[in-house]
């Protein structure tokens, strides 16, 4: 089997980081498909690694719900399921609904500023044909609005689940139909917060996270 991806060197990371990166990269990108082997051997030669970072990337890929760990067979590529999706977006609505209430009450008008330019930023992000760009823009604008909930917990939780959103967040991103939908459902969301309007930004965010499960369903009822 032939590896196909690109590897990118970064001479400021830990040699284990840069593997996970590439593998990460490589999965999120399509050029490790749902159901591959990731053998580790052939890895390694690859990369040009010992054995050891690539043992240590899969099993962070498969805490990230990335990697499947099949007893008698090894890692593979995991599939993106309809049921893997509505696990994790019904406990990322939950949170994300209790962060914008509580960003109402605590974010500063710094915060709203830098929102806006967050927002502004992934709409020119969507100007380029990089997926991974996109994802990176809008990872950035829910970012703001964790760390305005002062809520330390809850951040961790966001952004662990953040890991775990990032392949589906690809697979809607890749939607170019539905980027003028996100662009106008981050404009309310930012109203709303700045209104200090809780109850209606608990709808639009629980609206948003919606949309996304209907398109990725949609993405993935269309691959079979």
């Amino acid at each position: 089997m032939e590896l196909n991806f690109e590897v990118t060197m970064n001479e400021y990371l830990p040699l284990r980081d840069v593997v996970f990166n590439t593998l990460r990269q490589a999965i999120l990108k399509g050029e490790l498909k749902p159901g591959e082997r990731l053998m580790e051997i052939q890895l390694a030669n690859k990369l040009g690694v010992s054995r050891t970072p690539i043992r240590e990337a899969i099993r962070k890929l498969e805490l990230e719900g990335l990697v499947l760990m099949i007893p008698r067979k090894g890692a593979e590529v995991a599939e993106i399921t309809e049921k893997s999706l509505r696990d994790v977006l019904e406990v990322r609505k939950a949170l994300e609904e209790l962060a914008v209430q509580l960003a109402c009450d605590k974010i500063t008008e710094e915060e709203i500023l830098q929102l806006k330019r967050t927002a502004k930023e992934f709409e020119e992000a969507l100007k380029a044909d990089d997926v991974t760009k996109f994802a990176q823009a809008d990872v950035k604008f829910h970012d703001v609005i964790y760390k305005a909930t002062d809520n330390l917990r809850l951040i961790q939780l966001l952004n662990n689940l953040q890991e775990q959103m990032y392949r589906y967040r690809v697979e809607y991103l890749k939607r170019r139909d539905f980027h003028q939908k996100l662009l106008q459902e981050h404009q309310i969301i930012i109203e709303m917060i700045e209104k200090r309007d809780k109850a209606g930004a608990s709808e639009r965010i629980s609206r948003h996270i919606d949309n996304q499960v209907e398109a990725v369903i949609d993405a993935i009822r269309t691959k079979r």
